[in-house]
């Protein structure tokens, strides 16, 4: 039943004014709106993403969410211009080289906001 529905992401900010400005300047995302407890972002597909404002941000040690692109390198020009800094790894298989994974059928680059959630940008490649 549930793969009937889209599904969001939900982001937490220890500071949200901060991470809201982070997310504006950075970014360049506004917020479609809002509500007593964060911000709601709206993206393509009607996908969302929610910030909201909690002691526990940053804790978590995982990828919370992603955006799939396409011209994965473009996007993170345009991010690195914007002052994005991509992570690098080196886990095994899991190795990135000026921040850009490379599996061959697909690409993957991952980067924090200023809270500390990591998020994924990823490119599947056409066959």
């Amino acid at each position: 039943m549930l793969s009937d529905f889209p599904i969001h992401a939900t982001a937490a900010a220890m500071d949200l004014e901060r991470a809201r400005r982070w997310y504006a300047d950075t970014l360049g995302l506004v917020p479609e709106r809002e509500d007593p407890g964060g911000v709601w972002y709206q993206f393509a597909g009607g996908t969302w993403l929610y910030l909201y404002a909690t002691p526990s941000a940053g804790t978590a040690q995982n990828t919370i969410a992603g955006w799939t692109v396409t011209d994965i390198e473009t996007v993170m020009a345009d991010l690195r211009g914007r002052g994005v800094t991509f992570e690098d790894y080196d886990m095994g298989e899991l190795r990135t080289v000026d921040g850009l994974a490379d599996f061959g059928m697909a690409k993957a680059a991952w980067f924090k906001d200023s809270e500390g959630n990591t998020y994924e940008l990823s490119e599947v490649m056409s066959t």
